[in-house]
Formats: structure tokens, sequence, C-alpha cells
């Protein structure tokens, strides 16, 4: 068990660096194609290559006497997939619009602050944070502040979507934790996939000129992003919190704001003020402290990526 733990944790680091320097493809990615485009491309690629890896699963779980099955229907399963990808489509293109107009580090900063905001979320179904979340939130206003406000004190655009963007993914967060525990996570996340990229595919037709060759040019950070950030991403994540207290796993996968600011300076030379990397050092100091159990919620605590 103790061998697990530490493989889940080892996993979900490596989710989080693969979740991390994304942000440096979907910002490689503007330069030629456009955010409809992008989201369209690696949605499809990330769905078609869930395909195999249901298959093989299910291969897998025929195998082991000790596989016990989704509880949930066939239908249960098609609305949860549905929904999640409605959701998954407007955070991927709120947060696709706004990197083209903000760094690198920072959307990766702000993007995290899901973290906090879920918590804060729960309120609505009656579950009260404790006081660390609320000093959390406190702490991520400054940040924010630090981080995303101009000498004139307005928010840049770019910031302002990203902010949007962690709201959508907060929404994606709660609805996969509603239904993760009875439906099959991995053809949820399929569905989820081939939705988004349904959607995405509408607008790009409506309000972008898709081209081939552009498409072309783009092929690495889409692929990256489909193959890695989407399709394995996801998928590593729901194997190795299996092994992962849910605490510990939201800690770790955190980690993608750090390698998003890593992957920023090093990929693509950009840098931070030392006003905005305090303001980074808050927010995630807040994303941290957010996750600090109440003593009667550290067996039970259940939160998701």
């Amino acid at each position: 068990m103790k061998r697990k733990r530490i493989l889940g944790s080892l996993t979900l680091v490596l989710v989080a660096l693969i979740w991390g320097v994304a942000f440096t493809a979907q910002s490689e990615a503007m330069k030629y194609i456009e955010p409809f485009t992008f989201n369209t491309a690696r949605s499809l690629i990330a769905g078609v290559l869930l395909i195999p890896v249901v298959r093989l699963l299910d291969v897998l779980n025929r195998k082991d006497p000790n596989f016990v099955p989704p509880t949930a229907s066939k239908r249960t399963l098609l609305f949860a997939g549905v929904l999640c990808g409605i959701i998954l489509a407007v955070a991927s293109a709120l947060q696709q619009f706004g990197v083209m107009y903000t760094n690198v580090g920072k959307a990766g900063f702000i993007t995290a602050l899901y973290i906090v905001f879920v918590p804060v979320a729960g309120l609505v179904f009656r579950r009260r944070p404790g006081i660390l979340v609320w000093i959390a939130v406190i702490i991520a206003v400054v940040g924010m502040y630090l981080l995303c406000m101009t000498e004139s004190f307005t928010i840049a655009p770019g910031d302002t979507l990203v902010l949007l963007c962690a709201l959508g993914f907060t929404a994606h967060i709660l609805v996969i934790d509603r239904f993760s525990q009875t439906v099959d996570c991995v053809r949820m996340s399929m569905i989820q996939f081939f939705v988004c990229a349904l959607i995405s595919g509408i607008c790009m037709i409506v309000f972008e000129r898709p081209d081939i060759e552009a498409v072309l040019s783009a092929w690495l950070p889409i692929l990256y992003a489909g193959a890695l950030s989407s399709g394995v991403g996801y998928t590593l994540q729901i194997v190795a919190q299996k092994d992962t207290p849910p605490v510990l796993a939201s800690l770790l996968m955190s980690l993608e704001s750090v390698f998003a600011v890593l992957a920023g300076w090093l990929i693509l030379g950009q840098t931070l003020t030392a006003k905005e990397l305090c303001g980074c050092g808050l927010m995630f100091a807040a994303i941290i402290l957010a996750q600090i159990p109440k003593k009667t919620d550290i067996c039970s605590t259940n939160i998701k990526h």
C-alpha cells in the first residue's frame, strides 16, 4: 500500500508537470491558429486517444476478480459526460482567449485558484469551509491584486478571462465530484472531450476561418495539449487518485502553477516583476492553505481536479 501511495504521488506530480507546461503549448499555438480551432483539435485528439484506453481497461477489468463495476446507468454516464463537456468547452475557451492576452505564469496561477474556489462553492451544498479557507480567500485576493492589477488599477482583459476560466473549472470539478463515484470515469472523460470538440467545432465554423495549413503549422502544441495534457493527464489523474488521499492529491496537482511559471521562463523567456512574484507567492500560499483539512475531515474530504 505504501509503495502504491508513493507511485500515485509521483504520478500526480507528473500530471502537474504536464498541465503546467500545457500553458506554454497553448500560448505557442495562438501564433498559428485561433482559440476555437485549437480547442477543437486538442479535444478531438484527446477523445480519440481515450477510445483504445477504454477498450484496454475493459479487458483488464474483466480479468480482475476484485473489480467492482460502476453502479450508474448508461443514461447517467451520458448525462455526466455531456454536462462535463459543455462546462469544459466554456472554461477552455475562456482560458485560451485569456492566454492570448496574459503571460503563461500568470495564467497558470490564476487558473489554479479553482482549488480555493471549490471549498467556497461547497457552501452551496452545505459543506461549510473552515476558518483556514476564509483566510486563504483573503490571501488569494491580495495575491490577485499584486499579480494582476496594473499601474492604472485595472485588471488586464486576459487576467479577467482566465479568472472566469477558473470559475468554469470550479464548476467542472464539482460536477466530476458529483458523478465520479458511480460512473466509469474514463468513459465520462472520453464523452466530455467529444462534446467539447463538437461545441468548439461549431464555434470555430461560426466565428473563425480554420486553415488546414495553419493547423499543421501548430501540430506540436496541438498534439501536446491533446494527447498529453488532456488525454494522458486526465487518465493518469484518475488512476493515481485511487491510491492517493484526496487532500494530498489536490496539493500535488496544484504544482501545475509552479510548472507553468517555470515553463514560461525556460521555454518562452517570460519574466515576472517583483510585485507579480509576490502575488504568485501569496496565491500559492492561499492554494496550499485552502487544502489543509479540518481535523474531522482529514479522512473524509473528497476534492477532485
